[in-house]
């Protein structure tokens, strides 16, 4: 198994009200598979994407990626491990607005041990014409699809997707969804993301449906539906 969960949890306290966010997750994901997590909002997917990470820390249990456990590092190892092997994917872009798409991906590449292209990277999305543009100038579809470029450029072997169509329409939903299968099949990146919509399930290899911070339903996908053909 590429990705390890095991019987992680994880809470927040405020004043004296504990909320418990993740209740004894398990989760596995072969290398170079895609994997969905469906659940409404507050069902604590963002929190066990964001262990998964290495943006936060859990109460107990373990995250072990690639043979290496996740749980355990320090904060300096987590900053490496979050460079070197993690690429993020949110539904808000969060480009520099007054960098070019170009340089907002070579601020990620500068940083990278083993970087990609960025014109090879630019040219896999699509967008290799809009090089010189800046986010303003961009759709929506457009600033995705540079996020993207930009958790691509350092060749990560995880990358991690919260709730990546979120805020576009059904056409640039589906474009974007074409552009993940593609990544995950050229480069043979593993890809974890979360969404609300159940319909994307079905281009992904394993489905793990949460409420209420528990998995209550993890299903292999035998029949992987091809983006293009997603419909909701």
């Amino acid at each position: 198994m590429f990705i390890q969960v095991n019987n992680l949890k994880k809470s927040y306290k405020t004043g004296t009200v504990t909320t418990h966010v993740l209740n004894g997750i398990n989760l596995s994901l072969d290398r170079g598979k895609i994997g969905t997590i469906l659940g409404p909002s507050g069902s604590g997917k963002s929190t066990l994407l964001n262990i998964i990470g290495g943006l936060d820390h859990c109460d107990s249990g373990s995250v072990i990626i690639d043979n290496n456990e996740v749980t355990k590092l320090s904060d300096k190892d987590l900053t490496d491990y979050r460079r070197n092997k993690i690429g993020f994917i949110f539904q808000f872009y969060n480009l520099i607005p007054q960098l070019t798409a170009g340089e907002n991906i070579e601020v990620v590449s500068n940083i990278s041990k083993t970087p990609l292209s960025i014109d090879e990277i630019l040219k896999d999305v699509g967008m290799l014409d809009k090089k010189y543009r800046f986010p303003n100038e961009l759709s929506g579809g457009e600033q995705q699809r540079v996020a993207i470029a930009r958790a691509l450029v350092k060749n990560p072997t995880l990358l991690l997707c919260d709730e990546p169509t979120g805020a576009l329409d059904f056409s640039t939903s589906r474009e974007i969804l074409k552009l993940l299968q593609k990544i995950n099949r050229n480069f043979n990146t593993t890809i974890l993301m979360i969404t609300h919509n159940e319909a994307i399930g079905s281009m992904s290899n394993r489905i793990y449906k949460v409420r209420n911070g528990k998995i209550i339903e993890d299903k292999i996908n035998e029949n992987i539906v091809p983006a293009e053909r997603i419909e909701w």
